[in-house]
C-alpha cells in the first residue's frame, strides 16, 4: 500500500535538496512522537548520501518501536527531478512487521515560483502481510503529521543549508 503527499514548500529547491540529505531534518520531522538514535559508532552525519544507517525508534521517546535501516540512493531524472529512494527498512523489533519498504522524497521546483518553491512529493509503499492495512494506517497518520513538520521547516531551509531564495535579497 502506498502513503502519498504532496506539497508546496516555501523554500528554493536546493535548499529541500539539502533538507531530505539531512539527518537533523530526519529528526525534526519525525518528532515529536517518534525519536530516532544513531545505531552507528559515529552517530549521526552532517549529511546522507548514497550511505546506510541503522537507527532505533522510539514512540514518544520512550515505548520501543525496532530499529531501521536507512538507505539513500540519489536519482535525477531527465525532466530534472531529483528523487531520494530509501529503500532500507525496519531491521528488528515491533517495525519487523513491514516486509517490504521503498521510501521516494522526489524534488521539483514550483512552476509558478521555480527559484522560491518546491513540489515535494513523498511516498512511501509499504508492505506487512495481512497487518498491511494497520501497517498503512500507523504510517499515513506518521505522514499527516510529518507534512505540517515540513511546512513549517521549510521557509528556514535556504538559509539553514546556504541556499537563500531571490525573495531574502540574494542576487
Amino acid at each position: 500500500m502506498r502513503v502519498r503527499l504532496d506539497l508546496l514548500l516555501d523554500c528554493p529547491p536546493d535548499a529541500a535538496w539539502e533538507a531530505v540529505h539531512s539527518p537533523a531534518v530526519f529528526r525534526a520531522v519525525s518528532g515529536p512522537f517518534t525519536k530516532a538514535d544513531s545505531l552507528e559508532p559515529v552517530g549521526f552525519p552532517e549529511r546522507w548520501a548514497d550511505t546506510e544507517h541503522r537507527v532505533r525508534l522510539r514512540l514518544l521517546g520512550v515505548l520501543p518501536m525496532g530499529t531501521q535501516l536507512i538507505r539513500l540512493r540519489d536519482e535525477t531524472r531527465a525532466d530534472g527531478t531529483r528523487i531520494v529512494h530509501d529503500e532500507g527498512g525496519p531491521l528488528g523489533g515491533a517495525m519487523s512487521v513491514v516486509t517490504s519498504w521503498h521510501h521516494r522524497m522526489a524534488i521539483s521546483p514550483d512552476p509558478s515560483a521555480p527559484d522560491a518553491r518546491t513540489r515535494f512529493r513523498d511516498a512511501l509503499d509499504v508492505g506487512a502481510g495481512v497487518l498491511t492495512p494497520f501497517a498503512w494506517l500507523g504510517f499515513w497518520i506518521f505522514w499527516q503529521l510529518r507534512a505540517q513538520k515540513l511546512r513549517r521547516l521549510a521557509p528556514g531551509w535556504a538559509v539553514q543549508f546556504g541556499t537563500p531564495s531571490p525573495r531574502d535579497g540574494a542576487s
